[in-house]
């Protein structure tokens, strides 16, 4: 019985610690977006814009999706 709590307890030890790294290494190393990156993602942005792109609501998608399947006949 004691091998078993002792086990235990060293699993959530394990994993405490390693949440705590995960969320050090979050909170630590950041990722901004350079100017080319950035000028890269307008740019595409653009294209997508110019050739008719528009994000569609849930409604729209609805109406081009197929909700009823397919006939076995």
């Amino acid at each position: 019985m004691n091998t078993a709590i002792i086990g235990m307890l060293a699993l959530v030890v394990v994993a405490l610690v390693g949440w705590a790294l995960a969320e050090a290494k979050y909170k630590a190393l950041t990722y901004e977006r350079n100017d080319e990156e950035k000028a890269a993602e307008e740019h595409a942005a653009e294209l997508l814009h110019k050739n008719g792109y528009s994000e569609l609501g849930i409604k729209d998608v609805i109406k081009t999706i197929s909700t009823k399947g397919f006939s076995a006949v």
